[in-house]
């Protein structure tokens, strides 16, 4: 996509946000076909790991389509030269719309001081856009899960996320995001509204 392209994906991100009004969580998730094949190349690119290494199977190929998804990673960095330390032209070069979309949403709940539950490994390389346009959006993220593709780890790992859940998840479509986003909510009532010893009447050890 060209740079402006790449902008207005972010844009849309954020208007969705935008337009459903009062949040006090957000969730990621995305649909569709090939997108691990952008959000390896992202990953590869900002950890600086070989594509083998961060390239898994996606809806389940076998040995010869992979070393063929890795082959094309590979020529797309090459061909492309992305600029790391410019996440609009990384973006632009290897990335693709939905990760735009998804990076907005991040950058605008992070502006809103909103805290921001990130799915699998799409999810995952477009935290990493957003955490390299604005380093600060690192502090709103929590990582739901730890996808089975085997570049989801290293991106979180580059981010200094833990997952909450590492169940072998490999659904996408915000399902982590979703199961995060509860344990999250049940965190936050333990810590606000669970009783202590001196309001439930307990006696203290004499």
């Amino acid at each position: 996509m060209t740079r402006e392209e790449a902008i207005r994906a972010i844009e849309a991100g954020i208007c969705v946000f935008e337009e459903e009004g009062r949040i006090d969580i957000v969730g990621t998730g995305d649909m569709g076909i090939a997108n691990t094949t952008p959000s390896s190349a992202i990953v590869a690119l900002y950890t600086g790991e070989p594509p083998e290494r961060v390239t898994g199977r996606g809806t389940g190929i076998n040995d010869e389509a992979w070393r063929n998804k890795v082959e094309v990673i590979k020529k797309a960095l090459k061909i492309n030269q992305p600029d790391p330390s410019d996440p609009i032209d990384v973006l632009s070069k290897v990335g693709g719309f939905e990760i735009g979309g998804l990076a907005g949403v991040i950058l605008a709940g992070a502006a809103s001081r909103i805290p921001v539950v990130i799915d699998g490994f799409i999810s995952g390389a477009a935290a990493l856009i957003s955490a390299n346009l604005e380093p600060k959006v690192k502090d709103y993220l929590f990582a739901s899960h730890c996808s089975t593709e085997i570049g989801h780890r290293i991106a979180l790992n580059k981010m200094g996320l833990s997952p909450i859940l590492d169940l072998n998840l490999r659904l996408g479509e915000g399902t982590g995001a979703t199961l995060g986003i509860n344990l999250i909510d049940g965190a936050c009532k333990i810590l606000t509204q669970m009783a202590t010893f001196s309001s439930a009447g307990v006696s203290e050890r004499s």
